[in-house]
């Protein structure tokens, strides 16, 4: 069976992009903002990896973390990011609330690397 995981982004070519790269391994749904995010995740409860951009309008990546762990606390998320670590990705990291934080652009192989990690995690 093929692992559902969910990448968020408001940038559609990111979204493509990694669609492109992952779908072959596994089932990517992407939204392109944090509430399609959380309608996903009520929607496919198989979902098992959910990573997120950080910088997005109305609701950042943190944001929209702290929120899907209020009801899917068993998920295993991840920040992608075009941007340094700042001292809330570090502070989310630390606290657990991510499980890795990567920059863009994408590494596949890093990326591939951190999604297989969190799946051995979940089982």
């Amino acid at each position: 069976m093929t692992k559902s995981i969910l990448y968020v982004d408001d940038e559609p070519i990111n979204t493509f992009l990694f669609s492109k790269m992952f779908g072959v391994s596994y089932h990517v749904i992407t939204a392109n903002s944090g509430q399609e995010g959380l309608d996903i995740l009520m929607n496919n409860p198989d979902v098992k990896i959910v990573l997120s951009d950080m910088k997005m309008p109305k609701m950042d990546g943190i944001e929209f973390i702290k929120t899907a762990r209020e009801t899917f606390s068993e998920k295993n998320y991840m920040i992608i990011s075009g941007f340094m670590a700042d001292s809330r990705i570090e502070e989310a990291l630390s606290i657990g609330l991510i499980s890795y934080y990567m920059n863009k652009p994408f590494n596949k192989v890093e990326i591939a690397k951190n999604i297989e990690s969190s799946l051995q995690q979940i089982k």
